[in-house]
């Protein structure tokens, strides 16, 4: 497969899940724009280790520097934009669907409550403590994103091949949802 797809969503929707899955079935490279971007916080002094990494204070203050200097999001869109162009990937990116025009886009959606259950179990947390992250990190990432590129992220889907709401669905459903879909674009 010479294509590449990316997986969108808000936090703690399911994209890494998703993007597993389908990288192990149509045997693509899985690749994360988190994972990339946590290099180059690592780069800048911070200790970003584990995967709820985003989720701690250090996390959310390397997200308000960011905030402030639009240089780390446009190198990371910038190298996963040649990687995806490359071919023969998964990628999760909340920007990558506007910024490329070909390949699968695929949005993953759900309510916050949905998010906030999937964050409260994956990494240990109390349901407050959850649901006030998931809800910080989506609208600093909005506003992140519209000041940056001008999108309205979470709002606009109209550059998706598809869109599922993973609120009523497991894993392995939402997984063979977006499979079906793949193979049918290819």
């Amino acid at each position: 497969m010479t294509k590449s797809i990316v997986i969108s969503g808000p936090p703690a929707v399911g994209k890494t899940t998703v993007a597993k899955g389908l990288a192990e079935e149509f045997q693509l490279e899985y690749l994360s724009g988190g994972d990339v971007l946590k290099e180059m916080a690592i780069e800048e002094g911070y200790q970003s280790d584990g995967d709820d990494w985003w989720d701690t204070e250090e996390g959310m203050s390397f997200l308000n520097k960011r905030e402030n200097d639009s240089k780390y999001d446009r190198a990371l869109d910038e190298k996963l934009t040649l990687l995806f162009k490359k071919g023969g990937v998964v990628i999760t990116s909340y920007t990558l669907p506007w910024l490329i025009s070909d390949g699968i886009k695929i949005w993953l959606e759900g309510s916050h409550e949905s998010s906030t259950q999937r964050m409260q179990t994956r990494d240990n947390m109390s349901p407050q403590q959850a649901y006030e992250i998931t809800k910080e990190r989506f609208n600093k990432n909005k506003a992140l994103y519209k000041k940056l590129y001008d999108f309205d992220f979470g709002e606009d889907k109209s550059v998706f091949d598809l869109i599922i709401n993973t609120d009523h669905l497991s894993a392995q459903q939402v997984i063979d949802v977006a499979k079906e879909t793949v193979r049918k674009l290819l």
